[in-house]
């Protein structure tokens, strides 16, 4: 998309309309939210933690901005411009079942190696738990991001040590844990 102007060409709003679920006044809107927030058109990571940091008054969301950060950057630039972050938006906020799943893999799997291990699922819970602090009751058997990495490993019937988790693996994992597909449309209808 380049550099920032103050709206959307028509090329961009076309193309959009057709990478989003977002018609072409919300677009508009978006762009000029993203705009007066981001005057240069990109996010730095370290302004995208500053803005989930509101989100999260009673945790640390650092380790877990990392992460994401990283699935909104999609061309490595270590910049969201309005594109990545709008298709992002749009799949998180609006995109089926299937599209959320392959989203959210692309979290754990930061490596892009069509592939997670415990350690790589792991640091991705351990910085879940470190971002919402306190704020959670958790059951015994997830009170730990251990507990909880293990949890899933056993229900796919893997080695935590020895085995790896793909993308249908996940897709498995979403439907014997719940909470992965309520998580995942949390934020259905807030956008």
């Amino acid at each position: 998309m380049g550099k920032a102007v103050s709206k959307l060409s028509k090329d961009d709003l076309k193309s959009l309309r057709q990478a989003t679920y977002f018609d072409k006044r919300e677009l508009q809107q978006w762009y000029k939210g993203f705009i007066r927030d981001c005057p240069s058109g990109q996010l730095s990571e370290e302004e995208f933690s500053k803005v989930f940091k509101q989100f999260f008054p009673f945790g640390d969301p650092a380790d877990y901005c990392h992460f994401l950060f990283q699935v909104f950057d999609v061309d490595n630039s270590k910049y969201i411009d309005f594109k990545e972050f709008i298709i992002a938006l749009s799949i998180t906020s609006r995109g089926s079942e299937d599209q959320k799943l392959n989203w959210c893999f692309r979290l754990y799997d930061n490596k892009r190696a069509g592939k997670v291990g415990y350690k790589d699922m792991l640091a991705v819970i351990s910085a879940i738990y470190k971002m919402v602090g306190t704020m959670v009751a958790l059951p015994e058997d997830e009170k730990t991001p251990e507990a909880r990495t293990e949890k899933f490993f056993r229900l796919l019937n893997k080695d935590k040590d020895t085995d790896t988790i793909n993308l249908q693996d996940f897709k498995r994992l979403s439907k014997l844990d719940p909470t992965i597909l309520n998580a995942l449309n949390s934020y259905e209808g807030l956008v």
